[in-house]
């Protein structure tokens, strides 16, 4: 369709009469008005105009040769091109009839001849108008149909945005899933998901669905060693190859999963008795003898096993994870690298063992821990030497708590090294306060040293410390520490006791005898003192061997120019053995038992009664 022109200089108008008198009447009137007016004399010769795109607005006669007014009008309403162009019949007939076969025909309107030249012109500009706004609603559907098209575009460029995010999110959820259910290194199910799964089993369990089940509890043995000596990349590498193989010895209905670090856990369903589960567990411990070939490393590894057996007495997943680890840890007190079926007397035991650790604290901080002394003599003559600082616990319900029950707890939890510190400073202090009030300036006090306190990083530094709120001379502390605990870091052992040489303090292995026995070692050590433990001073007189083992360290000692320190004598007989085997000092029941601060004062005020009661 034509776009309508809307100023009359701009407006098209064809005239179409076969009357010329009528066509030059009309076309100057109409051109006087301002429109651009051109005529057609009959019906072919306006078609043929009208189709070439020039008429905006057609006055058309009815009457004529050849093709009348109604074909015209029929002719330019079929074709595409003309369908739109407004027609205004201009004629002499004036009936109704004509008028309807004229709108039937696609007339716009129709004017009646003669006519008057306003109504013309009022009939044209309606038209006009009437094109005009078809033509505003034309454009504005044709830009609402371009504003609808981009619209929809965006919204379908949303809507795939939207469903991109969707799959995205759904993939995410998926990961988020997997990360929080999943163990990332080794694709096992981790603690989150291997309590769910327990849990299921346990209401199972409980509305008797299902047999029972086993749990195991897999620790690898000093698997630190190859993290800190390889790296966690070779570690990790190890960790995924242990994952493999005890996938092996499992059935697809039972569950593998890592709880972080080297511990996993394997839940066995469908066990009928706890022997299934220690064949399970041999078959995994089998498997990982085996040698591992990691980056060009060659690796053995074991593993200790804690095992408990799934019943109708286990209420809650957490109570079956805590009596497995429990017995994981029986296992490597059994020595590392085999397994341990739980019993009750082992959470009895460990309940046991969390209580004196919560009252060890509360004794640390409370002051129920004291220290007692244990008189050191000389054999050969019966003078007092020394002391030996013991710790003990008074505990307010229990009544003394064995050292042999408590100190194990303080070395496990780490309480050891306060405790240790603690038993030093009070020690020293102690014996500074009788040198001030008795004259024994000779003598010396004798503490132990835990392993943990001796490889502390300021552990000098404390001993300095220590020495120097005290007031005590260093000539006058001898330290005590076990064999076992030099031989297992010579080296740092070496450099240690040299820079307590230094200092002038003396130096004793405690418990000789009782760990590697190494007597080759002993040359490499700055010691004074070696103290023949007490299980060999206990056997004299009942067994020969343990004389020429004590008759072989005495030698050894002398020849490193040592003193020789006897522990556990409590009788006449051990005494004089030990005696004539040289050895120079010895302590225990025989002389006195490890005595508080207020007995001590006593054996001060009259040293020579324990001369003439006990040599």
């Amino acid at each position: 369709m034509n776009t309508l022109n809307t100023q009359p200089s701009q407006t098209k108008i064809l005239l179409v009469d076969d009357t010329l008198q009528n066509l030059e009447l009309l076309s100057d009137l109409l051109k006087r008005k301002g429109f651009n007016v051109r005529c057609a004399i009959n019906g072919s010769v306006a078609l043929g105009v009208a189709q070439s795109g020039w008429a905006d607005l057609i006055l058309l006669d009815i009457k004529m040769p050849e093709i009348d007014g109604y074909e015209v009008c029929k002719q330019l309403k079929k074709n595409a091109n003309t369908r739109e162009i407004p027609v205004i019949f201009l004629s002499a007939l004036d009936s109704i009839l004509d008028k309807k076969q004229a709108f039937a025909a696609g007339g716009a309107d129709y004017i009646s001849k003669p006519f008057q030249i306003e109504e013309v012109l009022v009939r044209i500009n309606n038209q006009l108008a009437i094109v005009a706004a078809k033509q505003k609603v034309c454009q504005l559907n044709l830009e609402l149909e371009q504003r609808v098209r981009e619209r929809t575009s965006e919204l379908e460029k949303t809507n795939q945005q939207l469903k991109e995010e969707i799959v995205q999110r759904k993939r995410t959820q998926k990961k988020l899933l997997y990360l929080a259910m999943y163990d990332p290194l080794t694709d096992l199910p981790n603690r989150i998901l291997f309590m769910q799964r327990l849990n299921n089993l346990l209401q199972q369990l409980a509305q008797d669905r299902l047999p029972f089940f086993a749990v195991l509890f897999l620790d690898c043995d000093r698997f630190k060693l190859i993290n800190d000596s390889l790296g966690h990349f070779v570690g990790d590498q190890v960790l995924s190859e242990i994952a493999r193989r005890i996938k092996i010895c499992l059935k697809p209905s039972d569950t593998l999963a890592r709880f972080g670090g080297d511990e996993f856990m394997v839940l066995l369903s469908e066990m009928s008795d706890i022997n299934q589960a220690s064949r399970v567990a041999q078959k995994i411990q089998n498997q990982l003898q085996l040698p591992f070939e990691v980056n060009r490393h060659q690796l053995f590894i074991s593993a200790s096993i804690g095992i408990v057996l799934g019943n109708e007495n286990y209420k809650l997943a957490e109570h079956v994870l805590r009596d497995a680890d429990t017995a994981m840890y029986q296992a490597k007190k059994r020595g590392k690298a085999c397994h341990q079926v739980f019993n009750p007397k082992m959470h009895r035991n460990a309940s046991k063992r969390l209580k004196l650790e919560t009252d060890l604290r509360l004794a640390l901080k409370r002051e129920e821990l004291a220290v007692y002394y244990q008189p050191i003599i000389a054999l050969d003559t019966g003078s007092l030497i020394g002391f030996e600082a013991l710790v003990r616990w008074n505990h307010p319900k229990r009544g003394f708590v064995s050292p042999v029950e408590f100190i194990p707890v303080a070395e496990e939890t780490g309480l050891i090294v306060p405790l240790g510190l603690w038993v030093m400073r009070s020690a020293c202090q102690q014996f500074r306060i009788w040198q001030h009030k008795h004259s024994i300036q000779q003598l010396k006090i004798s503490v132990n040293l835990s392993v943990k306190q001796f490889y502390q990083p300021d552990f000098i530094e404390q001993i300095d410390r220590i020495l120097q709120e005290t007031q005590l001379d260093s000539q006058n502390l001898k330290l005590e520490i076990t064999e076992s605990a030099i031989v297992d870091n010579a080296e740092s052992a070496t450099l240690l006791f040299q820079k307590l040489r230094q200092r002038e303090i003396q130096l004793s292995i405690d418990d000789f005898g009782t760990g590697y026995s190494s007597l080759s070692y002993l040359h490499r050590f700055p010691v004074n003192t070696l103290k023949i433990d007490r299980s060999f001073v206990s056997r004299i007189g009942k067994d020969g061997e343990n004389l020429e083992i004590i008759q072989a360290i005495v030698t050894l000692a002398k020849q490193l120019g040592m003193t020789i320190v006897a522990e556990g004598i409590e009788t006449t007989q051990q005494k004089d053995y030990l005696k004539a085997l040289d050895c120079d000092e010895g302590q225990g029941y025989l002389f006195a038992k490890p005595l508080p601060t207020q007995e001590v004062e006593t054996i001060f005020d009259n040293l020579d009664s324990l001369v003439t009661m006990n040599v």
